[in-house]
């Protein structure tokens, strides 16, 4: 259950705590004191929208906080489905601050987390009754959510299993509606796959081929430079010129070994002439073979380039390396594969959707006939509801039509219907009910609720709008059988709900210092007295009105059994 509230710098808030008991919590105040700053703040810490234009001071961070008991052992056990833990003491806060850049910061116990898992978080400890949200009574389509959600894990196992069938089939739908084609268009792809196919095999590539191509055609296109060069480097370095390196160290080797002669010191320096000379000649030998070898063959060289314009061209359709065009051809080739077996394959498609079809349409019956038998269960128990809350004749049905697709969430539409007078015939709850009217619907519908729901707390915010006197008091009680089982937070302006709380809460406007704040505080059995006399009687409180209050406040406490 939620044991405080924790709120700072919010509007006319500057710092307050607020603890909630077990049961019946009552919040009154006068109009304008701040009970829907109370509530906001609430919706906020729920994963609510939580803007900087609230802050009190924007100079400051705005905070809310909530504490929470986990006292049910289901409860826990959601919450670690979600890897959410409390403390040694069960207890787990939940944390949202907006700081004066307007970043809001979501936390749990320590961790950081996102708003779409403080929401998800939140869901499971607190149901929030905000006054707009009986409006969603008018929306035929949340009336389904309500049934389900009444339904519990039985209705949630078929609508898994029906959920799964329906992604299934519609995955099978788009592959029938994205591979469907007459035969033209399939010849056509065949035809085309086919010349892909026999381009690429016809030229019988070869891994790496086109870099050896490359190489030799650089080489034959830059040939007759390279001879032109090669032949003057030899003619300097051989011995077709008198004044060439090997001439030169020719003369000059006879010369120094007529020295060596004359001086044997000199042997050392002739024997390196010798080896200069010796390298010359085999340096002179090489270059001389490569020339040779260098002879330009216009017929080879024509191969050389008609072959790389074969390479390349395929390298533009298909790919920039032979491996990417190999590659192609494998993906053409399965292609080529699939639509040759292509009416087979699309009968076996068929054939699955069919299958999944008919499966999917026997879970949608088992959903519909669950959603029925819920509707039974919980239509009586609204109407019996409906009549504690002063609906002296009164029926509630729900209306059940099949839809002409398949959706994630069967095939089932589904709508509240109501009477409430005699002989009148049943018609569609968004189309007669009052606001009044929606007020006590809701609240029947959140009593029935509460009895297979796991959420330990439930809110209201004035809940008891359009209604008063017997039907007051009808209301008054509803909340307390609620709070038998649940710890239930309303805020109420009626004398007769407030008179059957548990704990009360005022909720005040107060001026000091030219400075208005909001504030909060537990009432004690007489100032509850006071506070239902200032309900019943306005402005003017007399001993009367006092009387009036202290019965009420008896009669409720004799009514309340725990």
């Amino acid at each position: 259950m939620l044991l405080n509230m924790h709120i700072k710098n919010i509007v006319l808030i500057d710092d307050i705590d607020i603890s909630f008991d077990d049961n019946l919590n009552i919040l009154t105040g006068e109009t304008g004191a701040g009970k829907s700053i109370i509530i906001g703040s609430l919706g906020i810490c729920l994963g609510g929208r939580f803007q900087k234009e609230i802050l009190r001071d924007d100079t400051m961070d705005g905070i809310v906080e909530l504490t929470f008991s986990i006292d049910r052992e289901c409860i826990r056990q959601q919450l670690e489905n979600m890897d959410v833990y409390g403390d040694e003491n069960d207890e787990l806060l939940i944390v949202r601050r907006l700081n004066k850049n307007g970043r809001t910061i979501n936390r749990i116990n320590d961790n950081t987390v996102t708003t779409a898992k403080l929401k998800e978080v939140a869901a499971v400890l607190i149901d929030l009754h905000a006054q707009h949200e009986q409006q969603t009574l008018l929306k035929p389509s949340m009336h389904m959510e309500i049934l389900d959600r009444f339904g519990g894990g039985d209705i949630a196992k078929i609508k898994g299993a029906v959920k799964d069938l329906y992604d299934t089939y519609v995955k099978l739908k788009k592959d029938i509606e994205e591979s469907s084609m007459d035969d033209n268009e399939k010849n056509r792809q065949m035809d085309f796959l086919k010349f892909q196919i026999n381009e690429i095999s016809s030229a019988k590539l070869v891994s790496g081929e086109d870099e050896e191509l490359e190489t030799a055609y650089k080489k034959a296109v830059n040939s007759k430079e390279i001879l032109s060069t090669a032949s003057e480097v030899y003619s300097v370095t051989g011995y077709g010129r008198k004044d060439s390196s090997a001439d030169l160290i020719g003369r000059a080797l006879v010369q120094m070994k007529q020295l060596s002669t004359l001086d044997s010191d000199l042997d050392a320096l002739c024997s390196s002439l010798i080896d200069i000379d010796s390298m010359l000649n085999d340096f002179n030998r090489e270059l001389s073979d490569y020339m040779q070898s260098m002879e330009f063959d216009d017929a080879q060289f024509a191969s050389i380039e008609s072959r790389l314009d074969v390479i390349n061209s395929l390298k533009a359709k298909y790919g920039r390396s032979i491996s990417d065009i190999s590659l192609a051809l494998e993906k053409f080739e399965s292609e080529y594969d699939s639509l040759v077996l292509y009416d087979e394959q699309m009968e076996k498609l068929n054939s699955e959707l069919k299958n999944v079809e008919k499966a999917l349409a026997i879970e949608c019956d088992r959903l519909t006939e669950a959603r029925k038998n819920t509707a039974k269960k919980l239509c009586t128990m609204i109407k019996e509801a409906l009549i504690e809350l002063n609906f002296t004749s009164v029926e509630f049905e729900m209306s059940f039509t099949k839809l002409d697709k398949f959706t994630q969430n069967g095939n089932d539409q589904a709508y509240f219907m109501i009477s409430t007078n005699v002989g009148e015939k049943v018609r569609p709850l968004f189309e007669v009910a009052s606001g009044g009217e929606l007020s006590r619907v809701m609240l029947a519908l959140k009593s029935c609720i509460a009895y297979e729901d796991d959420t330990p707390t439930l809110i209201f915010d004035e809940i008891d709008v359009g209604i008063s006197g017997k039907t007051a008091q009808s209301v008054a009680k509803k909340l307390s059988i609620i709070g038998r089982n649940h710890q239930v937070i309303c805020i109420t302006h009626l004398p007769q709900i407030a008179s059957m709380a548990d704990s009360h809460f005022i909720i005040e406007k107060i001026v000091e210092n030219n400075k208005t704040t909001t504030n909060i505080r537990k009432l004690d059995n007489e100032s509850q007295i006071d506070e239902i006399s200032r309900l019943l009687g306005g402005e003017t409180v007399t001993e009367a009105t006092r009387t009036n209050a202290r019965e009420m406040k008896e009669l409720a406490n004799q009514t309340k059994i725990y």
